[in-house]
């Protein structure tokens, strides 16, 4: 039977953690961990099959985009209730106008806002929240600008638990924050930026006892990274030659990043794609390190950016994303937003609707194509984060 631990993710330290601990740091150097498995033997070819299958099936373990990949993440023990609101199972979309405007390049879209909760958080949610439930927590608590909480007031409820919800005072989505109350969250409002909000309850939660579901707890990432595996099976196991993710808590980058790794080590691929992210320019404290060169990242104090979605000056993933470009030969951008808006003008006329992160991704592509880091004709795929609805008062 598979079995997972807890390991350190810094190079001088990889101390293995007891993964029965509700921890988000290294107990022995403070650094990031990360979920690492001992698999099972496996055959790939009978798991995609298997995979494939289970698309047919009614039952609603198999309608979850995550857990149908469960092999993928045996974190939990067998037999054991998953939270799920059959997340997962996004279209890939051609959007050959906008790939045209954007390069010219083959771009296609992974468009995440068709989750339940209409964005990507929900994948990382039903995986940290099953955690949660098979740890008898009672109560979860985000830091948030929107996305996340959201998605952790949904899946709370579904199983039965307390949501409490940090944000930052007047900075986020009236729509998402709506979402968060309609789902039965206590909302606090602290602080003027997203990084204060998650500063305080990084403080508070020891205390108060509070399950903290942002990207910094490990089982998120594992849940997001199934994108990856359902992505090459709708590609019929080709990898792109990029994929293209903005850069907000930089959650979404690692996870890609773990999920190739994973793809490639178990022989499910044999190219890995090179991931590309995408910061807004008044929101780029990880897109200034990697230009500038240096070994660590210096946060932003005041963010700013009609992207409300990925305004983080602090982001908490940095040294996780970091490892993933340095591994696949990927690279960070940023653009204004202005040239987010013509973005996501571009793609609605190509008849896809996205909050304006989402739209970072392809103004990245439109950027680096006009600077020749990306080529003419390379096959993109770009990964949309978020639902038109999400934020209304941009349109």
């Amino acid at each position: 039977m598979s079995s997972a631990y807890l390991q350190c993710i810094e190079e001088s330290c990889q101390r293995r953690q007891d993964s029965k601990k509700d921890t988000y740091s290294c107990a022995f150097c403070g650094g990031a961990l990360e979920v690492k498995y001992e698999f099972d033997p496996f055959d790939p070819e009978q798991l995609r099959h298997a995979w494939h299958q289970r698309r047919l099936s009614g039952e609603p373990i198999d309608r979850s985009g995550v857990w149908r990949f469960r092999e993928l993440i045996p974190f939990i023990e067998p037999g054991a209730r998953i939270i799920s609101l059959s997340e997962g199972s996004t279209p890939l979309v051609g959007t050959r106008r906008t790939g045209w405007w954007a390069g010219p390049v083959h771009l296609t879209i992974k468009h995440q806002g068709n989750n339940p909760t209409g964005s990507f958080k929900d994948l990382g949610m039903t995986a940290c929240i099953t955690r949660a439930a098979s740890r008898g927590v009672r109560m979860v608590a985000c830091a948030s600008t929107g996305n996340t909480s959201a998605s952790m007031a949904a899946y709370a409820a579904r199983a039965g638990m307390k949501a409490l919800l940090f944000v930052p005072y007047r900075q986020i989505s009236a729509a998402k924050l709506a979402q968060a109350l309609d789902f039965g969250a206590l909302v606090i409002e602290v602080g003027d930026t997203f990084d204060e909000a998650f500063k305080l309850l990084r403080e508070i939660a020891p205390e108060l006892g509070l399950y903290v579901v942002n990207s910094v707890n490990p089982f998120r990432i594992e849940g997001q990274k199934t994108i990856v595996a359902e992505m090459m099976e709708q590609r019929a196991w080709r990898p792109p030659d990029y994929i293209v993710v903005p850069g907000g808590n930089l959650g979404n980058a690692s996870a890609v990043g773990k999920g190739l790794r994973e793809l490639k080590e178990m022989g499910f691929i044999e190219k890995v794609p090179r991931v590309v992210v995408v910061q807004a320019a008044g929101a780029n404290p990880f897109y200034q390190m990697l230009s500038t060169g240096s070994p660590e990242l210096t946060p932003l104090q005041n963010p700013d950016t009609e992207a409300t979605a990925i305004r983080i000056g602090h982001p908490a993933n940095w040294k996780k994303a970091q490892r993933v470009l340095e591994w696949t030969g990927g690279f960070s951008e940023c653009v204004t937003d202005e040239e987010i808006f013509e973005a996501k003008t571009m793609l609605a006329e190509d008849e896809v609707g996205c909050e304006p992160a989402s739209a970072a991704t392809v103004a990245g592509v439109r950027k680096l194509v006009r600077t020749g880091k990306l080529p003419w004709h390379a096959d993109i795929v770009c990964v949309l984060t978020g639902n038109q609805l999400k934020d209304t008062e941009y349109i």
